[in-house]
């Protein structure tokens, strides 16, 4: 019996992709001391706490406007 894996992505490569997202979206929030994904606590400058909220982020907000 032959069976095919699927292939696996590397997450470097998932994090390596650049944001799906519009570029001046993500500029126009204003900092709110949280993150706009995930509500974890930030700094007052910071909008997203990694790379991958602001990914997923950018995501929604493309599909979902």
């Amino acid at each position: 019996m032959d069976s095919k894996q699927p292939d696996v992505v590397e997450c470097e490569e998932v994090l390596a992709r650049p944001l799906p997202a519009m570029p001046e979206l993500i500029a126009s929030l204003p900092p709110k001391g949280a993150c706009w994904y995930c509500d974890k606590p930030l700094d007052a400058v910071r909008r997203f706490c990694g790379k991958t909220c602001g990914m997923a982020y950018a995501e929604e907000t493309q599909y979902n406007p």
